[in-house]
C-alpha cells in the first residue's frame, strides 16, 4: 500500500473517531500547556511529574484508540485486497510497533 492509498485511507476514517480524537489531543494541547506554565512557575517537581505521567497516559489512549482503528479499518481492508497488500500493512505495523516498543 503506498502513501496514496495510505493518505485516502486517512481520509475515509470515522468522523465520530476523528472527532473524539481531535477533542482529546486538544485537551492534552492544553494539558502541555499547564505544565508548562507550571515549569515557568517553578511549581514542585512531584506535581509537575504527575501533570507529564497524565499526558503520557492520555496520548496512550489516543495511540491505542488510533492502532484500534488501523487494525479493523486498514489491515482488514488490505487483507481484503490481496496477500501482497496485507503483508505490507502487517509489516509497516509491526515495524512501527517495535520501534514504540523502545
Amino acid at each position: 500500500m503506498g502513501n496514496k492509498e495510505r493518505n485516502q485511507k486517512k481520509a475515509g476514517a470515522c468522523d465520530h473517531d476523528r472527532t473524539r480524537n481531535l477533542a482529546r489531543l486538544k485537551r492534552i494541547e492544553g494539558q502541555v500547556r499547564g505544565i508548562a506554565q507550571m515549569v515557568e512557575d517553578d511549581r514542585y517537581c512531584v506535581d509537575v511529574l504527575t501533570q507529564i505521567a497524565a499526558v503520557q497516559s492520555a496520548l496512550r489512549a489516543v495511540g491505542k484508540e488510533l492502532l484500534r482503528h488501523h487494525l479493523k479499518h486498514c489491515v482488514a481492508d488490505a487483507a481484503r485486497l490481496g496477500e501482497n497488500e496485507f503483508n505490507t500493512a502487517s509489516d509497516e505495523l509491526i515495524e512501527m510497533l517495535y520501534k514504540n516498543a523502545r
